[in-house]
Formats: C-alpha cells, sequence, structure tokens
C-alpha cells in the first residue's frame, strides 16, 4: 500500500439489553448495526471473538484513506454516527487503530505477505495485538535495531501463508504499534509467535497485550450468531 490508510478495531458487547429482545428482533438490530456500520469506511469487515475472549462479542475493522488532513477526523465522526444509536444493547468496550507507512527494517516497497484490507476475500482467522518498545529500544542506533529486525523478518518469511499488517500509533493511542495477522492455519500462527518470541528483538518489547482472536463472519453469518 503506497498510500497511508487509517485502520480501526473496534470491539463490542452485547448487553442484558440485547439478549431480553426476542430472538428475531435480535438478528434484525444486529443487521441493522453491520449495515450501518459498513457505510462508515471504504472496506468493514465483521468478526466473531467470544468466546475466543470473554471481553468481546464481535469486532469491526474499518478501513479508509488517510491522506487528507481531515481524513481521520471525518472517519471517526462516520463512525460514531454509524454506531452510536445501537448503544442501548451494543455497547463499546475497546479500540485500536493506527495509520499505515512504509518500514523502515525493510527494503521492499511491498511485501508479498502485507496484508491487504481492501481484497474482497478474507482469510478465516485474524489476530490483532498492540505492542509498544522499551526507552531502551529507540536509543539504540539504527544499524542495531536493523540488525535485530533482521531476523525477526527471516522467521516471519518462513511462514508464507500469514500475512500482516503494521499500524502506527505513536502519540494518537497507549500503544506504539497495532499488529495484525490473517491465517487460514491458527495453530501454524501459533508457532510463528513462539518462534519470534524467542528473538533478541524480544528483549525490547514492553507490552504486546491484549491479543484479540477472532473468526470472519459475514453480516449473515454474525446475525446466526444471536438467535
Amino acid at each position: 500500500m503506497e498510500n497511508r490508510i487509517i485502520t480501526h478495531y473496534a470491539l463490542f458487547k452485547f448487553n442484558w439489553h440485547f439478549w431480553n429482545l426476542k430472538a428475531e428482533d435480535r438478528t434484525s438490530l444486529l443487521n441493522r448495526f453491520c449495515e450501518s456500520a459498513s457505510q462508515a469506511a471504504k472496506a468493514v469487515w465483521f468478526y466473531q471473538v467470544y468466546p475466543t475472549n470473554v471481553n468481546y462479542d464481535i469486532l469491526v475493522w474499518s478501513n479508509d484513506d488517510a491522506e487528507e488532513n481531515n481524513a481521520i477526523s471525518e472517519f471517526m465522526e462516520r463512525l460514531a454516527k454509524a454506531t452510536n444509536s445501537y448503544r442501548a444493547f451494543i455497547d463499546p468496550v475497546e479500540s485500536f487503530w493506527g495509520v499505515t507507512k512504509p518500514s523502515i527494517y525493510s527494503k521492499a516497497k511491498k511485501s508479498a505477505q502485507e496484508l491487504d484490507p481492501f481484497e474482497n476475500e478474507r482469510m478465516p482467522y485474524f489476530v490483532i495485538y498492540p505492542f509498544s518498545k522499551t526507552t531502551e529500544w529507540y536509543l539504540k542506533s539504527r544499524e542495531e535495531r536493523q540488525e535485530m529486525m533482521n531476523g525477526h523478518i527471516r522467521i516471519g518469511k518462513q511462514y508464507t501463508e500469514i500475512t500482516q499488517l503494521l499500524l502506527y500509533s505513536f502519540g494518537m493511542q497507549d500503544q506504539e504499534f497495532v499488529v495484525a495477522y490473517e491465517t487460514q492455519n491458527l495453530p501454524m500462527f501459533s508457532d510463528l509467535v513462539y518462534e519470534l518470541r524467542s528473538t533478541e528483538a524480544r528483549l525490547f518489547t514492553l507490552r504486546d497485550t491484549p491479543i484479540i482472536t477472532g473468526t470472519f463472519k459475514t453480516k449473515e453469518q454474525l446475525t446466526e450468531l444471536v438467535k
């Protein structure tokens, strides 16, 4: 992706007012919620989170252009308008977001493993987590950081079926980055993370939780879950 985009992950939970509705009313309300959220950005995707995490029920992944100065504020306004009218039944619990930019550690303009949020096809599993580096990491020279990241990148390239999207959140949220992975094989993804934990760069990770794992659902499939 040459142009910078904004990516936003909104995590929602159905409250007791929602579950007290009749089954047909729950499905109707959730369908309207999804239709409304779909209008907030160029590409919007939905995921089932519960029961992988009991704190959230669904994930709404939104993507839009971020080149213009007012693009982010306009996106935030659209998303708020699209979802606020449903807050009597569907609670926003958490959100993570950031913008893309070219990696300083990779010479390639675009990696074959770069996740494209505007593609029409999605893989079954989606994993996101925010993370931050330690102060010691940033005090190291560019060359030292590059050497450690080279090992990180070599491991990632061995898992060709797993794609990644990296967001930068410096000064905009508590975390510095939000990384997302898309895969058809969740145990394989777990193997990748296990290997990455043994790299030297891991010494300079300050925080990389919460980890959110979701399964892709169409709007129709999502509404089936609340019948």
